[in-house]
Formats: C-alpha cells, structure tokens, sequence
C-alpha cells in the first residue's frame, strides 16, 4: 500500500519475512527500501548458518549488531574533526605568518 497524507508518504516494507508500514517523507523513500533490503539480506545470511541453532530473536540481534558495526565503522572512517582541527591550526599559523611579515 502506498498513499501520501498530510505531506508523508504511507508505505508498506517487506523485512525479512514482515510487511512493515511506515509514513515516511517522501524525499526518503529511497533509503527506507534500501535499509529494508539490507536488514533483509543481512538477516537471511545468519539465519541461512544459525536458523535451528539460534532463536529468532538471537539472529534478528546479530543482524542489528553487524549493521550497527557497519554504520559506525562508516561513521569513523567520515568523522572530519581531526581535519578541522588540523585546519583551524594550519590557518592560524599562516595567519600569524601573514602578520608578521607586513
């Protein structure tokens, strides 16, 4: 089912073995698929190697574990404040070159 109301967009995502409806803004739809698709893979692979081993619930947890190991290891690999420090000080001291010379 997909309708739009007040704004949002009302849509239904298949997960896993789920149809899950959200209201949305439109403008992310995208990226709500996407993240359906990846839990989606990503739970079929452990329960493809733990299903009858593991319970439900356990494997529904190492898919939101890898995920989320995913997402931060991303997160450091961008986090720019390092950088911006490194500038500021870099700035400052041609800056302070700039002025000493004039």
């Amino acid at each position: 089912m997909t309708g739009q109301t007040g704004g949002k967009l009302h849509i239904r995502l298949h997960v896993y073995d789920e149809e899950v409806e959200v209201v949305i803004d439109r403008k992310d739809e995208e990226h709500y698929r996407a993240a359906a698709k990846l839990i989606t893979d990503r739970y079929n692979v452990y329960a493809q190697i733990f299903k009858g081993r593991k319970s439900d619930h356990t494997i529904a947890l190492m898919t939101l574990v890898d995920i989320a190991l995913q997402y931060q290891k991303e997160r450091a690999r961008n986090d720019t404040g390092p950088y911006e420090d490194i500038l500021t000080r870099l700035s400052a001291e041609i800056e302070n070159a700039l002025g000493e010379k004039k």
